[in-house]
């Protein structure tokens, strides 16, 4: 559980990082990068030990990973409602961001091919 908080937060602070600037476009661009590399390091204060204490429960890398996409996807999309309202997303994004959540559903399936 505390793998799934740790990314969820660290997700938020990305997504500020990355896309937060946008509503600040007059502001310079070394300006920019020099906030968003600022707020990315709390990030990175998050996530390794979000991916360590993943590993040790038992989740793969590529699970980690996958759990960490699809919480991208849901926290960019609350943000965008909140920080960007005036960027409405119509159904097929809704759509495409649905498919990678069910083929993300696909990474925690047991496979057992016959040999």
């Amino acid at each position: 559980m505390w793998t799934i908080v740790l990314l969820l937060a660290s997700n938020v602070f990305m997504t500020f990082a990355w896309y937060g600037h946008l509503k600040h476009r007059s502001a310079p661009l070394w300006l920019a990068i020099g906030v968003s590399w600022g707020i990315a390091f709390f990030e990175y204060c998050l996530q390794v030990p979000a991916n360590r204490l993943g590993a040790d429960y038992g989740f793969t890398v590529g699970q980690l990973k996958t759990i960490q996409e699809v919480i991208t996807l849901t926290v960019f999309v609350v943000f965008c409602a909140l920080y960007f309202p005036q960027n409405k997303f119509t159904w097929n994004y809704y759509v495409g961001f649905g498919l990678i959540a069910a083929g993300a559903g696909f990474v925690f399936i047991d496979f057992k091919l016959p040999a």
